[in-house]
């Protein structure tokens, strides 16, 4: 077994709690094992790691990455997560497949709500000539996650989001009955209303009939929160 691996296993394992680890587990439809490490202990401990054993570094970052992924316990793809965002800032093109990988392994909201903003929108965001190439490969997938991708990567984008094409990206999946999707959809609106609420109003009422409900009343949220806290 890989040295930092071997080390960081019994860091957690040290802390495991079977009993905490079955409603997490259910929490999680019983997609992945866990330790039973509330998020506020484990980020505890994955400080206390890091600072004794430091973060890998150039070619062992994927290396530990891909070998927290392989592990049952859903922790340890956190842990590889809180590895990639001290890492991100270094993060580039050449990491896009690799975070792909991750994306379409052991998928489901948790790891792809944090790569597809947090990374793969930071490393678009800094190669703007590569996004459309992308873009069209996620939307074209059969994956949902690779999906889910295209409409969250620029979540944090705000005044710098191009909207005409997160509304187009949107327009292609709006007819997926998929729920990941049109829950997606309506998180992205929302969250650029917060920036444009007039271009996201008239967006929604102009797609009205193609957006799930779900979609149009998760992205009207913020707005019509703030028109009920005018009286309007």
């Amino acid at each position: 077994m890989n040295k930092y691996i071997g080390h960081l296993k019994k860091h957690f394992e040290d802390n495991r709690d079977n009993e905490k680890a079955i409603p997490m587990k259910k929490y999680m439809k019983d997609h992945f094992e866990f330790l039973g490490i509330p998020s506020p202990i484990r980020i505890d401990l994955t400080k206390q790691f890091f600072k004794e054993y430091g973060i890998p570094e150039g070619k062992d970052l994927h290396t530990i990455i891909n070998l927290l992924w392989e592990l049952p316990e859903r922790e340890y793809q956190y842990i590889a997560l809180s590895i990639l965002d001290k890492k991100k800032k270094q993060l580039s093109e050449t990491d896009i497949p690799f975070l792909e990988d991750l994306i379409t392994n052991k998928s489901w909201w948790d790891t792809i709500d944090a790569i597809a903003p947090n990374y793969l929108g930071l490393i678009l965001k800094k190669n703007p000539t590569i996004v459309e190439t992308y873009v069209n490969k996620w939307l074209s997938s059969d994956n949902i996650w690779l999906n889910r991708t295209a409409i969250l990567f620029q979540l944090k984008y705000k005044k710098d989001t191009n909207k005409e094409l997160l509304f187009n990206i949107i327009s292609k999946l709006a007819h997926s009955n998929e729920f990941f999707i049109r829950k997606a959809i309506g998180w992205a609106l929302r969250e650029y209303s917060k920036t444009d609420p007039v271009a996201v109003t008239v967006f929604i009422e102009e797609n009205n009939d193609q957006l799930s409900p779900l979609s149009k009343r998760e992205g009207m949220k913020v707005i019509n929160k703030k028109k009920k806290e005018a009286g309007m």
